[in-house]
């Protein structure tokens, strides 16, 4: 996919590496049991005690219309990357959460301790959904984009609050999962944290100007697909933004803001200072290795001078979120002040 809306799409040829660590319950006496826990968009906004019985509710605003949700919910089923990385940044341990195609079933930049005991309810783009009833949830995080057609299931299990989209907008994501988990005090100083980071990788690479003056691209080989570099409304994008970096034309004209599509023929398109590289699938099959050992890639002013930087796919694209952000903005201050 080339849109904004598939920021983080995954191509369906690579293995799944984790099968579906769930409970056989049936899903017709699981959601009878959780039916007390729907969404309720007629109620109007504000704080109750009805609904949940985990106590009062309020309102969270969802891609979906207003929806009514514990005040502090302690079963938490998240359905992607985005959701997860939003529940362990504000202190909470989802009871389950979809997998990835990742070898450790969750993203291994997640510490381990703050994922350990969460049960796997199926591949993100097909959550099993008698193992997400089966765990008695009290509200479910996810986006549209990803499960619309499978709201009016989830929202039968619990509260189901849908961000509209994933990947560039994650900053508010960030904020309706905060809300919707109780924790927009811990968000403000989770913003404020960042920010504060994101400033000193600023001054470390020589301050405003000099950030502003380098021109930075985002390429990614892809399994099935052509090679992206990546556009100016992208996850990544927003963190090189946030630090002042500089971006070549060509990210401009990424198609939707997304992703410039190239192929190996055409890589040179993708030179610019600094080149941060990442590969989604088998490098073969995702024309890495042939691109690499191109003349073209080779005669690149990045390539010549050094400053082509491999990053681990599964958190510079996949991980979308305040916690991945802090650990790129780490990773991009060593490679960007090596010189």
């Amino acid at each position: 996919m080339t849109t904004t809306t598939a920021a983080t799409a995954r191509p369906g040829s690579v293995s799944r590496r984790r099968a579906i660590a769930a409970g056989a319950i049936a899903l017709g006496g699981a959601l009878a049991l959780s039916a007390c826990g729907s969404s309720d968009s007629d109620k109007g906004s504000g704080e109750d005690s009805a609904g949940s019985g985990s106590g009062r509710t309020h309102v969270v605003k969802t891609a979906m219309g207003d929806v009514r949700v514990p005040v502090a919910p302690e079963r938490v089923v998240v359905l992607d990357t985005a959701e997860l990385d939003s529940a362990i940044t504000l202190g909470v341990r989802p009871v389950g959460s979809t997998h990835v195609e990742a070898a450790s079933g969750f993203p291994a930049y997640l510490p381990k301790d703050k994922v350990s005991g969460i049960e796997d309810v199926g591949e993100m783009l097909n959550p099993n959904m008698e193992a997400i009833a089966a765990l008695k949830p009290d509200v479910i995080l996810t986006s549209r984009i990803r499960h619309a057609a499978k709201y009016d299931q989830l929202k039968q299990i619990a509260p189901t609050v849908m961000t509209e989209n994933t990947g560039y907008p994650w900053k508010e994501n960030f904020q309706v999962h905060a809300d919707a988990l109780g924790k927009k005090a811990e968000a403000k100083k989770v913003v404020s944290d960042y920010e504060a980071h994101a400033g000193k990788v600023t001054a470390a690479v020589g301050g405003p100007a000099k950030a502003a003056a380098t021109k930075v691209n985002i390429v990614r080989f892809v399994e099935g697909a052509d090679i992206r570099i990546y556009g100016e409304k992208t996850y990544i994008a927003t963190l090189l933004k946030d630090v002042g970096l500089g971006r070549p034309a060509i990210a401009a004209k990424a198609k939707d803001g997304f992703s410039y599509d190239v192929s190996p023929e055409k890589i040179d398109l993708a030179d610019a200072d600094v080149i941060f590289r990442s590969t989604y699938g088998d490098p073969k099959k995702a024309r890495q290795t042939q691109t690499v050992g191109s003349g073209l890639w080779k005669n690149m002013d990045a390539v010549r001078n050094g400053d082509v930087h491999t990053v681990d796919d599964e958190l510079w694209i996949q991980g979308i979120g305040y916690t991945a952000a802090n650990r790129i903005l780490d990773e991009m201050r060593t490679d960007l002040t090596k010189k």
